[in-house]
């Protein structure tokens, strides 16, 4: 039985029936999710639309309306919201303290993109 001819190229090989395409690439889970990222210096394909994190939004927007009760008056401690919410107050006060985050990266979590580099820290 005769060796089928092998043509091999840079990124690809051909045995006569196959071709086989090789392609550097790197898994990289986001927001749950395994995405592929292009190697560097390589031809990007179509960038993928930002996706909002669901839960990073739902945190957000129940620190908020917890720190609108405590001015509100509402409630009076983080410990007496933990008690109607039934959660601990631990992570009350682990989501309030998303409140205290710039109002760019909070509008950059709402809209799934990735926050600009602070230009203090390199």
């Amino acid at each position: 039985m005769k060796a089928k001819p092998r043509i091999v190229g840079d990124n690809w090989e051909l045995d006569g029936t196959t071709i086989v395409v090789h392609i550097p690439m790197t898994w990289k889970r986001l927001g749950g999710r395994k995405a592929i990222i292009a190697p560097n210096g390589g031809d990007t394909w179509a960038p993928a639309k930002p996706r909002p994190d669901e839960t990073m939004i739902r945190a957000l927007a129940r620190a908020h309306r917890w720190k609108g009760m405590l001015e509100d008056t509402v409630y009076r401690s983080a410990a007496e919201i933990a008690e109607a919410e039934k959660v601990t107050r631990s992570f009350v006060n682990r989501l309030l303290r998303l409140t205290l985050l710039a109002p760019d990266i909070q509008e950059a979590i709402i809209d799934g993109r990735q926050p600009k580099a602070c230009s203090w820290r390199s």
